[in-house]
């Protein structure tokens, strides 16, 4: 378990942790609505409001990282993906289950240069 934790932390060092749609500004209509009632409010009740909105915007930039961490990829399919960068034979190995002409032509292509069996590799697992 371990291992895995550390793998997904090193995975997620490596792109983005918080995507661009998450960190986006989400903005309501109670925070139109607020700018427009500014002057009407005292500054008590204007700094209250204020830190509702973030409340707000937190909860939802929250929501969204949530969503985007439960894409449709489950564990095992992360782990093998991540075996699959390191080593892509040992991925298609994994994923066929037995010694196939897959598992042949991945480690072929590996042998002969890295990118063009990962890149394989993956579009197997992926597709």
């Amino acid at each position: 378990m371990k291992a895995l934790l550390l793998s997904l932390t090193l995975l997620f060092s490596l792109i983005a942790v918080v995507p661009a749609h998450a960190a986006a500004a989400v903005q309501t209509a109670a925070t139109e609505i607020a700018a427009e009632e500014a002057p009407q409010l005292t500054k008590r009740e204007i700094r209250k409001k204020k830190r509702q909105e973030r409340r707000a915007k937190r909860k939802a930039i929250r929501a969204a990282i949530k969503d985007w961490r439960k894409a449709d990829i489950s564990e095992n399919a992360l782990l093998l993906i991540i075996i699959t960068i390191l080593l892509p034979p040992l991925g298609m190995l994994l994923f066929e289950g037995a010694l196939t002409t897959r598992v042949l032509i991945s480690l072929l292509l590996t042998v002969l240069f890295y990118l063009p069996g990962l890149i394989y590799t993956l579009i197997v697992i992926l597709g």
